[in-house]
């Protein structure tokens, strides 16, 4: 398994210590796929809230909101991640 150095919520300051906050108020704690980008905390705020927000929240045409909600839940059970 591949090691990639991360920051936990402990040690971060600045930057990172924001983007762990806002993930905290989003998701109620701060889960290892946002702990894997720590070292980059833009690459934190480009991915959540420019990837996935627009892909979850913004209304497209074509899948509503709730199915691709439970894609994801599927890939997530297939791939066995828990979150």
């Amino acid at each position: 398994m591949a090691w990639i150095k991360t920051l936990s919520p402990e040690e971060a300051t600045g930057a990172l210590r924001e983007r762990y906050a806002e993930a905290v108020r989003r998701a109620g704690r701060v889960w290892n796929i946002v702990r894997l980008m720590s070292l980059r905390p833009q690459q934190i705020r480009d991915s959540i809230e420019g990837l996935y927000v627009t892909t979850m929240y913004r209304p497209t045409p074509g899948l509503p909101r709730a199915q691709r909600e439970m894609i994801a839940v599927v890939v997530s059970q297939a791939n066995r991640c828990h979150y």
